[in-house]
């Protein structure tokens, strides 16, 4: 696969520059794509049909990440020197100089429903660039003009760097990058049956690669008593959970509410004033059905709101079943009625890993969170306290991962500067001479990278 062949070739030499080069060229594709900006968005519109406000703020999100997480400082490279001591207990310490280097060519998946900041340029391409890999992109058929224009303004405006770049189509394609010997990880962001096809093959290559794979996730959200009372509580939740047409991997799709509260009627009056939004294509539209009539058929499942839009369903805690904290992909969510928090702590511990769950409650109410907060720690990467899961800031301290089948690499993020970890492996140096060391462990540190020393 020529994409590849060539990404192997440059893989040391864009490993091997220094960061601030690496800087300059990804910020001159940032500039290419807000340059392009107007004929992408009018493409991206065409085949996702996510309006052009939206696409619009997709694509500024977009070139932000490219910018910011080329503008890091080098700490990634996690640089820790230990100065040899002949004192050091129990015996004599050598020195040591451990940094992380780049892993190699990197294989990304693309999203359907971030068509900008989880496709071909999105955070996995960016934060792989970054930590110096180069990256070939698997295009996805949702959009499929739109990722070879905006593969054609990468390659240009990656000039002489252009093999850091390659677009592959088709998922036979797919595959057959993924087992390709030069690829040394993997990311992906979709569907759980997906998403486990392509890590069995990672894991059963010759030699097997990590495999970075956000999966799926019901955002369980729980509301206390107090919480419950109020209006904006339901005016939030119903605009959280049809935000993009339910289309986010954020999408809260599950809340547990107290049984004698107001909540979900409040919330099925404000449902049934949205009215229907186009699926990304067919196929999740299709698929949104599925898991509508699945969820419906459990016993005790009942239909609150039924559409045409927003599909709402409320079940008892006491009839509560594994099935019911499915995803289905779309603007739907089922509230689960309970009459004492107690009881949905071990409901909770019992869930499968999360990308984020929330709290709403009250100052007075903390007590009772006490007993929550570890049990979704336990469950999510993010935590949230009041608020909303969807909308994810590109932050140095933003988690997006979880707990398996959130994702298949829970010690690690696809948003925010921590994502750039993910494709660098850790290297310690013993008592060489330092003008030998790569340049972010030398005495001298021409990077000017941060270092650590002990």
């Amino acid at each position: 696969m020529k994409e590849i062949e060539r990404a192997a070739e440059i893989a040391a030499a864009w490993a091997a520059v220094p960061p601030t080069t690496r800087a300059e060229v990804i910020t001159g594709v940032a500039d290419a794509l807000d340059a392009a900006g107007p004929s992408l968005i009018e493409i991206a519109d065409v085949e996702t049909r996510l309006g052009t406000a939206r696409l619009t703020g997709e694509l500024a999100r977009t070139t932000f990440q490219l910018r910011m997480l080329a503008a890091g400082s080098g700490a990634y490279y996690d640089v820790r020197i230990d100065r040899a001591d002949p004192s050091w207990p129990p015996g004599p310490r050598p020195e040591l100089r451990r940094y992380r280097t780049a892993v190699g060519p990197v294989l990304v998946f693309a999203a359907s429903n971030f068509p900008f900041a989880f496709s071909v340029a999105g955070g996995d391409t960016a934060s792989a660039w970054v930590a110096g890999c180069p990256v070939v992109v698997k295009a996805h058929p949702g959009h499929p003009e739109l990722s070879r224009r905006t593969a054609a303004i990468i390659e240009e405006a990656l000039g002489p760097w252009g093999d850091i770049f390659g677009l592959v189509e088709g998922e036979s394609a797919g595959v057959e990058a993924l087992r390709h010997p030069a690829i040394a990880a993997a990311a992906f962001t979709g569907s759980v049956a997906g998403g486990l096809a392509l890590a069995r093959i990672a894991a059963e290559r010759p030699v097997p690669i990590p495999f970075h794979g956000e999966l799926g996730s019901v955002n369980p959200v729980i509301v206390l008593p107090g919480a419950a009372r109020s209006e904006d509580l339901a005016a939030g939740y119903a605009g959280s959970l049809t935000l993009g047409n339910g289309q986010f991997c954020t999408n809260p799709g599950l809340v547990f509410a107290p049984s004698e509260s107001p909540f979900v009627d409040r919330v099925a009056e404000r449902l049934r004033g949205i009215p229907a939004a186009p699926f990304l294509n067919d196929r999740i539209a299709s698929g949104f059905d599925a898991g509508v009539e699945r969820l419906t058929g459990i016993p005790g499942m009942r239909e609150v709101v039924a559409g045409p839009g927003a599909r709402l369903l409320e079940i008892d805690l006491a009839d509560f079943v594994p099935e019911a904290a499915e995803e289905c992909f779309g603007p739907l969510g089922v509230v689960v009625r309970y009459s004492r928090l107690s009881d949905v702590l071990p409901v909770l511990s019992a869930l499968p890993g999360q990308l984020t769950t929330t709290v709403h409650a009250l100052p007075e109410e903390s007590s009772d969170v006490e007993a929550l907060r570890p049990v979704l720690a336990d469950r999510s990467g993010r935590i949230l306290w009041g608020g909303w899961p969807t909308g994810v800031a590109v932050t140095a301290a933003m988690q997006h991962g979880g707990p398996f089948p959130a994702t298949t690499s829970p010690a690690s993020t696809s948003v925010g500067t921590a994502a750039v970890e993910r494709f660098l492996r850790p290297v310690s140096y013993q008592d060489w001479p330092s003008h030998l060391l790569p340049e972010p462990l030398r005495d001298d540190n021409p990077w000017g990278v941060p270092q650590h020393f002990s």
